[in-house]
């Protein structure tokens, strides 16, 4: 007994808090990378230049732009590295601090506003998607290069990369052209379904680095190693393309958190369908999963539904107050309505009772003088036989 649970607990090391260092310096460099970028597309407009959102890129001749993406190529390798000394489950669920980095920055160097309810979406979407990775199953364990081939080649993840790939082109080119200038998700979705195939590849050249300079084998001269290169080139060019045009778009606090939970959400998926690890879920995770999804979609509704009102907490009191007052002038109107409604069913009862008065006195006198013509024709004829004669 004392031996299992000697096994159970974890042991606190130096590579613990290396691979939490790294963490927290892969979320504060990713999520500075969003306002640097935005920084540079932003100059870029101001100078006349076609923008990203409308297929230009000019971006890349802009240093700012080029300072953003670095800082993102930083954070993804610390992000890459954090993996291998610390749990997945503290990594993975640290990346919701560059939401709130991004936040902080966007507020400070570009003058952007996220209202009270944005406040609220966003911290909807980071607990829903730290509740998702934390009830999501973890990865199995891949020892070598071959045997992540054999799980590359299984029939459910290639099903997985076909549907992602159809389903990226579907929106390139029906979606993007009428919804990407007016719905975040379209950009967002783009980059985050690629992005689930860019990690998949990333662990794979990391485990191809691994063993190559572990000593055990030299994997560079494998070809899977340099087709996961390859691929990795692609996708990551196609990720930042629509990554770009997302940022140039929208408010950068409306696309971190979205493509915070949309990237998380499709990492999860993958690597669950890549690694055979759904079927060892409890009912809890299954639960914890879909309370996860309900709040990210609560959040998301909350960024994008009333991005454009002016809430705060500074104002809130007056929109109360100024709501409340227009409960009592609207009551206030009721009561002056029903007041003139019944003065008006009163005048209409008085104006019935003078019509139906008047009714019963011309019906009166119509037959008074039904009566006396009667009797006026009646005397007419007794006197005609005397007035012949």
């Amino acid at each position: 007994m004392s031996d299992a649970t000697d096994t159970d607990i974890p042991h606190v090391t130096y590579d613990f808090y290396f691979g939490l260092s790294l963490a927290v310096s892969s979320s504060l460099f990713i999520g500075a990378s969003f306002v640097i970028k935005k920084k540079g597309l932003l100059r870029l407009g101001s100078q006349g230049q076609t923008r990203a959102g409308l297929g230009g890129y000019g971006y890349l001749k802009e240093w700012i732009w080029w300072a953003g993406l670095l800082s993102m190529g930083i954070g993804e390798a610390a992000n890459f590295a954090a993996y291998a000394f610390a749990p997945a489950s503290l990594v993975t669920p640290l990346g919701c601090l560059s939401v709130l980095v991004s936040a902080i920055f966007s507020s400070k160097f570009l003058g952007e506003r996220l209202n009270l309810l944005g406040k609220i979406g966003c911290f909807l979407c980071i607990i829903g998607s730290t509740i998702i990775v934390l009830h999501s199953p973890k990865e199995g364990t891949v020892d070598s290069i071959e045997r992540l081939r054999e799980l590359l080649l299984e029939p459910g993840f290639v099903i997985y990369v076909i549907i992602i790939v159809v389903s990226s082109c579907l929106l390139v080119m029906f979606c993007v052209p009428r919804f990407g200038s007016s719905n975040v998700v379209v950009y967002v979705l783009i980059c985050s379904m690629i992005g689930s195939l860019s990690v998949m590849e990333c662990k794979g050249l990391g485990l191809a680095l691994r063993e190559t300079f572990g000593g055990s084998r030299n994997e560079l001269s494998n070809w899977l190693t340099w087709f996961l290169l390859l691929s990795l080139i692609l996708c990551v060019t196609v990720q930042i393309n629509y990554l770009n045009k997302a940022l140039d778009t929208f408010n950068t606090s409306v696309v971190t958190p979205v493509y915070y939970v949309f990237f998380t959400t499709f990492v999860i998926c993958a690597s669950a369908i890549l690694f055979k690890e759904w079927g060892n879920m409890a009912a809890a995770d299954v639960m914890g999963n879909l309370c996860g999804f309900f709040t990210v979609i609560c959040g998301i509704f909350l960024l994008n539904a009333f991005r454009e009102w002016d809430i705060s907490l500074s104002n809130l009191n007056t929109l109360l107050q100024k709501k409340e007052d227009s409960k009592f002038d609207k009551l206030e109107d009721d009561v002056d309505t029903s007041v003139l409604i019944d003065c008006h069913s009163h005048r209409n009862g008085e104006t019935s009772n003078l019509l139906e008065r008047h009714s019963r006195q011309n019906s009166l006198e119509s037959r008074t003088f039904a009566a006396l013509t009667s009797a006026s024709d009646t005397a007419y004829n007794s006197l005609l036989p005397f007035t012949t004669k």
